[in-house]
């Protein structure tokens, strides 16, 4: 006995972080930024939650004087990259941290301090 697949399509399985939508040039920058190492990098749109983020990080980092730069990454290539599908996120070290919603300076403190010691 046979089995038809009567129109039915054949699901098509794509490796791309982006559904496709990128091209090498972009996803081999991502992947650079990403393997990035020692960073603190807030991943958004640019957005007013984002910001905010970017400034709970800066003050943080001034309250354990940390001199580290803080890297705002908005092409979403890269923010994919991270598998984050939902920013604001806080990545420390390549590694994400938080992730869709915005932290108070205390609590970025908290995650610097755990990671970072």
């Amino acid at each position: 006995m046979a089995f038809f697949n009567f129109g039915k399509k054949k699901e098509e399985t794509n490796s791309c972080c982006c559904g496709g939508n990128c091209d090498a040039e972009s996803m081999e920058k991502a992947e650079s930024a990403k393997a990035g190492g020692a960073s603190v990098k807030v991943l958004g749109s640019g957005c007013a939650k984002c910001n905010q983020l970017e400034a709970a990080t800066k003050e943080a980092l001034k309250r354990l004087g940390m001199d580290t730069a803080i890297d705002h990454v908005t092409d979403f290539a890269q923010i994919a990259s991270y598998g984050v599908m939902s920013t604001p996120a806080l990545v420390v070290d390549g590694k994400v941290v938080s992730y869709g919603k915005v932290l108070s300076a205390e609590e970025v403190v908290r995650i610097l301090q755990k990671v970072r010691s």
